[in-house]
């Protein structure tokens, strides 16, 4: 029983490091990109009508 315990103790320190690893690898290229001015005022600018477009829709399908 201590060995099956032992084992459910190590799941949660597993799932927090592939959480980690995954927000690293999917941001990474975000990070580069912001390192230029250009694309950064441009990241941002895609980024608000992004928002600003799901929002939109989201407000006219609910009425």
């Amino acid at each position: 029983m201590y060995t099956f315990w032992n084992n459910l103790y190590k799941f949660p320190r597993f799932l927090i490091a592939v959480l980690i690893g995954f927000f690293l690898t999917t941001f990474q290229p975000i990070f580069k990109l912001l390192k230029n001015k250009k694309r950064r005022v441009m990241f941002a600018m895609v980024t608000l009508v992004t928002i600003g477009a799901v929002y939109l829709v989201l407000k006219m399908m609910t009425g």
